[in-house]
């Protein structure tokens, strides 16, 4: 009897194990629909974001290329306070229409395009100096000191003094200027910084080598690069382009701009307008709260960079230092609102 009894249960545990088995199969078969219409779904509307995208890119392409061509005849023709006037209206919309391209251009048309406005930003600075009327000659002392023109003194050494625009570094090719455009304060300890809208239009401003400085840019520079700073505060105006800062630590920063890139920096709190996302990689303690500096006439010059003030993704920031998508980014976070207030004067 206990002989016989062992397959009889046996069996039975078999039937109840296949009939769970097959009570599971529609279910199985259910989700494994489900994941095959997602899948559908989701190449679908894959091809259909990429039509879009060629779709804009096309008419980025022809609307760019059409207000490039009116702006270089503006500038080709007799310079006049008028058609400059109306070229530097024409160059705002093209980089606001740069800026509203980030979303869908790779990052070579975004260069290339970036490369075109800057020439026409300086050509059109060119023509504006061929407006200005000549100064009258007058004759000026030679110099005493041979050696601070030929770059072997101590004078040709010393930074610029305070509120004044640095030297432009040399060029790759030779010994001429790289950029007539390049401005900026370096190698400086305990001061306060200015540079005013007339010197910030459209230039690229490097800061470098700082130490418990405050720095305020009053304008619209083109780019601005922060490098080994350590405790200082830097106040900016809306930049048009891009704001990199690298090796930086103990800073406060405030600034608008259309991308921003932070290297190898630490402890460094940044109040942002950005209208892509920010990258942050190499770093720790970086928190972001959103852009609360204003001063006089900082709506014209949002006007005169071409950003989108009502566009910040302050807080979408990519780390590339930290792949997870599903855990948070140990290296920055949310500044909380009760340390956001902060003295900018």
């Amino acid at each position: 009897m206990e002989v016989t009894g062992c397959p009889a249960a046996a069996v039975g545990n078999g039937d109840v194990g296949s009939q769970r088995d097959l009570s599971l199969v529609p279910e199985r078969l259910h989700k494994r629909e489900q994941e095959r219409q997602l899948e559908v779904e989701r190449r679908k509307q894959k091809r259909q974001d990429q039509v879009v995208e060629e779709e804009q890119s096309d008419f980025f392409a022809a609307a760019f290329s059409r207000e490039r061509a009116a702006v270089q005849e503006l500038l080709e023709g007799e310079p006049s306070a008028e058609r400059l006037g109306e070229a530097a209206a024409r160059l705002q919309g093209l980089q606001k229409l740069l800026n509203d391209g980030v979303r869908f251009l790779a990052a070579y048309d975004l260069r290339q395009g970036q490369e075109a406005l800057t020439q026409l930003q300086a050509a059109l600075a060119e023509r504006r100096q061929e407006l200005q009327p000549k100064k009258r000659f007058a004759f000026k002392a030679r110099r005493k000191d041979a050696a601070s023109v030929s770059g072997g003194g101590a004078a040709a050494n010393a930074p610029p003094a305070e509120g004044v625009a640095g030297p432009s570094p040399p060029s790759k090719a030779g010994g001429a200027p790289a950029l007539s455009w390049a401005c900026g304060f370096s190698h400086r300890d305990s001061q306060v910084l200015e540079m005013r809208a007339d010197e910030l239009r459209q230039r690229d401003v490097l800061l470098s080598e700082l130490s418990s400085c405050t720095v305020r840019l009053y304008g619209n520079p083109n780019t601005v690069r922060l490098a080994r700073a350590r405790g200082c505060k830097v106040l900016c105006g809306p930049v048009s382009t891009s704001v990199f800062l690298e090796d930086c630590s103990d800073c406060v920063l405030a600034v608008a701009c259309q991308q921003l890139r932070v290297h190898t920096t630490r402890d460094t709190r940044i109040f942002l307008q950005v209208t892509s996302r920010a990258i942050v990689e190499d770093c720790g303690g970086i928190r972001f709260a959103p852009y609360t500096w204003s001063y006089e006439d900082i709506d014209k010059d949002f006007e005169g960079s071409g950003l989108d003030r009502s566009k910040n993704n302050w807080s979408d920031v990519d780390d590339f230092n930290w792949l997870a998508r599903d855990v948070a980014s140990p290296n920055w976070s949310i500044l909380p609102e009760e340390e956001r207030g902060i003295e900018w004067d």
